[in-house]
């Protein structure tokens, strides 16, 4: 993962205003066919949308993406739904992702749709860890979800979060 900063985010939105200006020059500079030219302007503009999309994954931005088989709770926030404003609501989880039974580095959030189910099983963790038993969160697949998987939507990932404790290391003998 790219560490990114705030400064490097600013000078990256610097180097394309000066292609975008760049693209400006040649546009005006040049008798070539304006469709060209329009070409040109709506691929410039469609990388620039794409490599932003790209960075907010990067850059600390909640991630949609689904949670890792084996995490470390770290943290949770619960924004719950509003009907009043038509606010689905959302469960902000930032967990290290187990590999080996070896946390890796870089925590990262996701963004969970709001359960209240889930966003009990999060809260009692919370206080768990806050208690020092430090949380060791598994996903798997929702048991109901009848048809075959290639047919249901993409973003019907639906999966099951179970929270257990930290298994106590043991220690040698004397």
């Amino acid at each position: 993962m790219i560490p990114t900063t705030t400064l490097e985010l600013l000078w990256l939105a610097i180097a394309y205003a000066l292609l975008a200006f760049l693209l400006l020059c040649l546009c005006l500079a040049t008798r070539w066919h304006w469709l060209l030219k329009a070409v040109m302007v709506v691929v410039v503009s469609g990388f620039f949308l794409f490599h932003h999309q790209v960075l907010r994954g990067i850059a600390g931005w909640p991630a949609d993406d689904a949670l890792p088989p084996r995490f470390v709770l770290l943290s949770a926030v619960f924004d719950e739904p509003s009907p009043a404003r038509h606010h689905p609501g959302a469960i902000y989880i930032w967990v290290n992702e187990l590999k080996d039974n070896e946390a890796l580095d870089l925590p990262r959030v996701h963004r969970l749709p709001y359960e209240k189910d889930l966003h009990r099983i999060l809260g009692d963790g919370i206080k768990k860890a806050r208690d020092g038993n430090t949380q060791i969160g598994t996903t798997e697949p929702r048991r109901g979800q009848g048809g075959l998987p290639w047919l249901r939507p993409a973003n019907d990932d639906k999966v099951q979060i179970k929270l257990s404790d930290l298994p106590r290391a043991q220690l040698p003998e004397k």
